[in-house]
């Protein structure tokens, strides 16, 4: 057998190791010192008044040593009994609670680590006591670390199959009220220096929040305001309506960015680890709603011309394509208008193609003005434009065009001392007025009365 010396030093004495085994240890001391006893013994004796030729005998020495060997042995297998079969308990439950943790380390779901199944029990008040406890607090501790785990990851994989910014904050908010017990909430979004709110459930009158001056301190300091008793948030309650006990509030920041704040409310108050939860979420709720808001205005993007602001072509016809199939179906009527800009191109070479721009961009302007709610207006090419007028016939079509027609001729356009006048050429037709085929024969024909009014003088309506 191999022995080794060590000292181990702590805060209250310095053991001398002798072994890598404790209770080896431990017996080498108890018996050693149950020798170093009995030899001790006959001389302890003597004193006391036993004649020498008694007790400083060979027998007397090994009867001596050999007690103190049995002492020592006896005390040994006590403290192993004692002790051993405790450590025994804690050693078993670690293996039991390791191969807990590699199934959940292997699998989504697993065997909850209840306390029957994996705590000790704690029947001592010294050292052994508290490593049971510090045992079953470590226990206690890795539980709630994995069901955390397993709620953010959740979360955070709801979060990630949605990028449409509705849908994804319908979902998120869903998530936030069942993981925090909470009994009301809302999410709002910053755009263009105002919050709106995209999701809410059970707050009545939740547009309020967008000026609640709780959410505009989370906004401004970044850091999570709790409110007892809020007095300008109300819930709707089953049979009434009733102010919540506690409101949280949570802003929203990717990479420094202020993105919008999460607003929540408890009848009964937030738990700590409710709280805990919360806070973990709000990394991952940042970055999906920092992808929909990119992926909101990437598809706004993709769908306007970055001039005018009016729709492109290509998302304007995919539109002219579902609004003459429903005028088929519904056999309601449906009005097209083409207009360009009279003289375009001397105004460019005129006063150049900034000043054309502008021009472009007033006349996209007042059409949206002159246009009806739901009509679609886009940018066909160059300085023509194409106007979707749903449920128009052509009498409504050219009552729309005429009014177009005359703001824009009233119109100038400021080019440092000058000023540009101009106006437009424009024709239509309507469905089912033209027995057309197909949306692009719709365009054809309001695209060859356009031609007519050009052909005859500019600057009127010609119906197709």
């Amino acid at each position: 057998m191999k022995y080794f010396w060590s000292f181990h030093i702590n805060q209250e004495a310095t053991v001398i190791r002798l072994t890598r085994k404790v209770f080896a240890d431990l017996a080498i001391w108890m018996i050693g010192f149950g020798l170093v006893m009995g030899l001790a013994f006959p001389f302890f004796v003597v004193m006391m008044g036993v004649p020498t030729e008694l007790a400083l005998t060979p027998w007397f020495f090994a009867a001596t040593m050999a007690a103190g060997f049995l002492v020592g042995w006896i005390n040994f297998w006590l403290a192993k009994r004692v002790v051993g079969s405790r450590l025994r308990v804690l050693a078993d439950h670690m293996r039991f609670v390791e191969s807990k943790l590699r199934m959940l380390a292997q699998a989504e779901e697993s065997e909850k680590c209840t306390s029957d199944a994996c705590f000790i029990a704690v029947d001592s008040d010294d050292e052994i006591g508290e490593s049971g406890k510090a045992f079953n607090y470590l226990v206690e501790s890795l539980a709630f670390s994995r069901r955390t785990d397993v709620v953010v990851r959740s979360f955070t994989g709801v979060l990630a199959s949605h990028l449409e910014l509705d849908v994804l904050a319908g979902n998120a908010l869903e998530q936030l009220l069942f993981h925090s017990d909470a009994s009301a909430g809302a999410i709002l979004i910053a755009a263009q220096g105002e919050l709106k709110i995209v999701s809410s459930q059970g707050i009545r009158n939740p547009d309020s929040l967008c000026n609640s001056e709780h959410v505009r301190r989370a906004m401004q300091t970044g850091t999570r305001v709790i409110v007892a008793l809020p007095d300008d948030v109300v819930v709707e309650g089953i049979s009434t309506a009733y102010r919540p006990r506690e409101l949280l509030v949570y802003p929203v920041f990717y990479k420094e960015v202020p993105l919008g704040a999460t607003v929540l409310a408890s009848a009964t108050g937030f738990a700590d680890e409710a709280k805990l939860r919360l806070n973990l979420f709000r990394p991952g709720l940042a970055l999906a709603l920092n992808n929909a808001l990119t992926h909101d205005r990437l598809q706004t993007l993709a769908a306007l011309d970055p001039l005018t602001g009016v729709y492109n072509r290509r998302f304007g016809m995919a539109r002219l394509h579902e609004e003459f199939n429903r005028a088929v179906r519904t056999t309601g009527p449906l009005g097209v208008m083409m207009f360009d800009i009279d003289h375009f191109k001397k105004v460019n070479d005129t006063y150049g193609h900034l000043a054309g721009d502008r021009v472009l961009i007033q006349v996209a302007e007042t059409a949206r003005a002159a246009l009806r709610d739901g009509d679609v207006l886009m940018r066909y090419g160059g300085e023509e434009f194409l106007v979707i007028l749903p449920a128009a016939s052509k009498a409504n079509s050219h009552e729309v065009s005429e009014r177009l027609r005359r703001m824009v001729e009233e119109t100038s356009i400021a080019d440092g001392d000058d000023m540009i006048d101009v106006t437009i050429s424009i024709g239509i037709t309507s469905f089912p007025e033209l027995n057309a085929d197909s949306d692009r024969e719709l365009v054809k024909r309001a695209d060859e009365a356009l031609y007519s009014a050009k052909q005859s003088g500019r600057n009127r309506v010609v119906v197709g």
